[in-house]
Parts: structure tokens; C-alpha cells; sequence
């Protein structure tokens, strides 16, 4: 038996890699290195165009909003009454136009990108850890348990959200963004509580856990050391995705004069006050436009996620 081939059947006499074969990687001789799932998830997402681009984009995006402090050339509330409703220059001081008091709109964009960058990104968060928990309780423990939780989750999803949220934010938002935030997360885990407890109700007949149960593994460490790494990939799309529905939810509850409430700058609060001065464009296509970005961004991630984590998807080659 040649060198080449030497515990390795099937392998060419060159030592490299038969067709195919694309579960590891020959770096020298007969070194074979194993690739993670992760690492073909992100060779996966890498070789999704959109996805990387919405992702650059969100970067950009969600890197001015973070560090507005920095970015934006005024604060959200420097008023300058010598350029009262001024539209957008290029050669000027003011590259988004003045509003109705003379403050900077580029500056007010960018501060108000924070403001529901860190609605949605909480939203997300919370909400994903309110669901994930109820669904991996419901879908491990099944029996009455299961019944209690998910007939909890169905009378929240029967309730019209809408109509709710006007209502809650009307009564206990006041305009603070942190109720606001607080309020959204108690009707935004309900989906993923609904997908958190079917992956449990299957992984939990898996031989793995009948061995961590034999093994004497509790129940908490077989919930969350075995099971849950599993489930990452839908967590992880579907808080992309959340981030999305909150932003927008709360441009329209802002909108609508029940979410944030002047003078804290967010992209609804805006788009809301350029309804004011119809005739001056720049006061909601700014904010707008902003909005769109935003959403289409994160549902190009949210996309090239869900291909890159899908076990079923077939394997890159190289």
C-alpha cells in the first residue's frame, strides 16, 4: 500500500481529497482537520450576496446610531433659529434639512436610530429569552405542564396585538422607551416559545439524552447543555427577525402618539412630526427611508441566517 493511501482507503495516491469528500480538510500529508457546523454556516451565510451586504449595511446603520454621540454633528436638541425649515444642502451646514425649530435633522436621524436600535435589539432579547424558556420547559416536561404553557401562549396570540399595545402603551408607556420596550416583549416571545417547544418535544427521544439521563444528568443541565445548542439556529433567525417587527411596531405606536413621546428622538417620533409640514419633503422621507433600510437589512440577514443554519442544507464544497 503506497504512502498516499495509507489508512485512508479510497483517498488518490496524491494524498488529497476524492471528490466529494467534503467533511474535512487534508492540510498536510495525512492530517485530516474536522470542519464544525459552524464553520460551514458561516461559509454558508458568506457565499449569501444579499445577506452579507444587508449586514455591511446594518453595520453601518446601527454603528451611527450607537455612537451618535460622535457621529452626529449636533445634538438632537441644538436649536438654531436663523435656519428655520431649511431643506437638505450638500455644501452646507445641514445635509438632512432643519425642522420647524432649526435643529439638524441628520443629527435627529441618527440619535433617533439609536433610540430604536436599542427598542429592537431589547425587544429581541428579552423576548427571546422569555420564549425560548416557556417553549424548552413545555417541550421537555410535556404532560399538564405543556398544556398550562402553551394554552397561556395561545391566549396571548389571540389577543388583537394591535389594539393592545395602543391601549397598554397609552396607559403605562408615558412616552418612556423602556415601557415602551417592556410592554412589546410581553407579546413578542409567543413564536418562539411555539418553535422552542416543538424542537424539545423532538430532540427530547434523542439518544443522546437517554444517555445524559442515565449518565445522572438533571434536568436543567440536559435542557440547557444538550438540547439547547440546538436550537441556537431558529433562536438566532428569529431574533433577526424580531428586531425588524420591533422597529417598525415602534415607529408606528410612536406614530400614532402612543410609543415614544418628544423630546427623545426616534425614527416613528419623526416621521410623526413631519406630518406637521407637509410641504417640507425632507421631515419624513429622511426618517422613512431610514426605517425601510433598516427592516431590509435585517430580513437580508435574517435570510442568509436561516439558510446557514439549516441542517438540511447541502454541505459547501471546497
Amino acid at each position: 500500500m503506497s504512502e498516499g493511501t495509507l489508512g485512508m482507503p479510497g483517498l488518490p495516491s496524491g494524498g488529497g481529497p476524492p471528490s466529494g469528500y467534503a467533511d474535512s480538510t487534508v492540510t498536510s500529508g495525512l492530517e485530516v482537520k474536522a470542519r464544525s457546523q459552524w464553520e460551514y454556516a458561516r461559509r454558508r451565510f458568506l457565499r449569501h450576496r444579499l445577506a452579507v451586504a444587508g449586514l455591511i449595511g446594518l453595520i453601518i446603520i446601527f454603528g451611527a446610531g450607537a455612537f451618535a454621540n460622535f457621529v452626529a454633528p449636533y445634538s438632537f436638541s441644538a436649536i438654531d433659529l436663523n435656519n428655520i425649515l431649511h431643506g437638505p444642502t450638500t455644501n452646507g451646514n445641514h445635509f438632512f434639512g432643519t425642522d420647524e425649530i432649526g435643529r439638524d435633522y441628520f443629527s435627529r436621524v441618527i440619535y433617533g436610530i439609536r433610540t430604536s436600535e436599542e427598542v429592537g435589539v431589547s425587544v429581541a432579547i428579552f423576548s427571546s429569552i422569555i420564549g425560548l424558556v416557556i417553549g424548552a420547559i413545555a417541550g421537555y416536561y410535556s404532560g399538564w405542564i405543556d398544556n398550562l404553557l402553551m394554552r397561556f401562549t395561545d391566549l396571548v396570540l389571540t389577543l388583537p396585538a394591535l389594539v393592545v399595545l395602543l391601549t397598554a402603551s397609552a396607559l403605562w408607556g408615558e412616552g418612556s422607551q423602556w415601557r415602551v420596550t417592556l410592554i412589546m416583549t410581553a407579546f413578542f416571545w409567543t413564536s418562539l416559545a411555539r418553535v422552542a417547544r416543538g424542537i424539545f418535544l423532538s430532540l427530547r427521544e434523542k439518544e443522546y439524552v437517554e444517555a445524559a439521563k442515565a449518565a445522572g444528568a438533571g434536568d436543567a443541565r440536559i435542557m440547557f447543555r444538550h438540547i439547547l445548542p440546538n436550537t441556537l439556529g431558529p433562536v438566532i433567525v428569529n431574533g433577526t427577525l424580531t428586531v425588524a417587527t420591533a422597529i417598525l411596531v415602534e415607529a408606528a405606536l410612536s406614530f400614532l402618539g402612543f410609543g415614544i413621546k418628544p423630546p427623545t428622538p426616534s425614527l416613528g417620533v419623526l416621521v410623526s412630526g413631519g406630518q406637521a409640514n407637509p410641504q417640507q419633503w425632507w421631515l419624513t422621507v429622511f426618517p422613512g427611508l431610514t426605517i425601510v433600510a433598516i427592516v431590509l437589512c435585517i430580513n437580508f440577514v435574517g435570510d442568509g441566517l436561516r439558510d446557514a443554519l439549516d441542517p438540511t442544507q447541502k454541505r459547501i464544497r471546497s
